[in-house]
């Protein structure tokens, strides 16, 4: 008998003796604030947060608003936004490149997307990090997101900045006083250049993440 229970043990899939399964508890739209009176393009967003990980869909809806109002300076406005709630093990909660590769891959949500982790295990630690297509050739399943923990303040700031870095597909930094991109996010970091917007526009329409409006 227990010659019997080992091969079995043996003989089941590797799948069986993972984590568990990763799926979607609930997706649907959001209402989109039109907030740019003539815009030049158009963004769909996909905003993912995890069954436990502390996130609250209001909390989420009220950064993005704040976060297009400040694209909306570049002529870019949300069309869609959709929520979409996710069960995953806890291990899948924190921001990690070999966890959460897996987890973008069963999920193939999207572009871009946000996710909403509890925290992350990368170092050096980042309370936001985004994923362009300069910093994804080893992690392709990453590309287009941005990982946004808890921790995270001036949220909508964060969010407008990180993927102000997705569209424009650059992780460089501006020292422009009252910048978006500054290397450190504040209340009063929220303006970006003429330059700066033609590039995130441009770029991000050659990749596929803005539209015509």
């Amino acid at each position: 008998m227990r010659i019997l229970f080992l091969l079995l043990f043996v003989a089941l899939p590797a799948r069986a003796l993972g984590p568990g399964p990763i799926s979607v508890l609930e997706r649907r739209e959001l209402p989109v604030e039109r907030s740019v009176p003539a815009p030049t393009h158009s963004l769909k967003l996909v905003l993912a947060y995890l069954e436990g990980g502390g996130w609250m869909p209001d909390t989420i809806h009220a950064a993005i608003r704040q976060s297009a109002r400040i694209l909306g300076q570049c002529g870019v406005a949300l069309q869609k936004l959709e929520i979409v709630l996710v069960r995953a093990p806890e291990l899948f909660r924190d921001f990690y490149s070999p966890t959460s590769r897996e987890l973008a891959r069963a999920l193939l949500l999207g572009k871009p997307t946000v996710y909403f982790v509890t925290d992350t295990r990368q170092r050096p630690a980042f309370d936001a990090e985004a994923i362009g297509r300069g910093n994804s050739r080893t992690r392709p399943e990453l590309r287009d997101t941005v990982w946004v923990t808890r921790g995270a303040r001036n949220l909508g700031i964060v969010l407008a900045h990180e993927l102000a870095h997705v569209l424009m597909d650059s992780g460089e930094h501006s020292e422009t006083p009252g910048n978006l991109m500054r290397e450190d996010t504040a209340p009063e970091n929220t303006r970006l250049s003429a330059d700066q917007c033609a590039r995130l526009r441009d770029t991000g329409s050659a990749n596929g993440l803005l539209s015509p409006p």
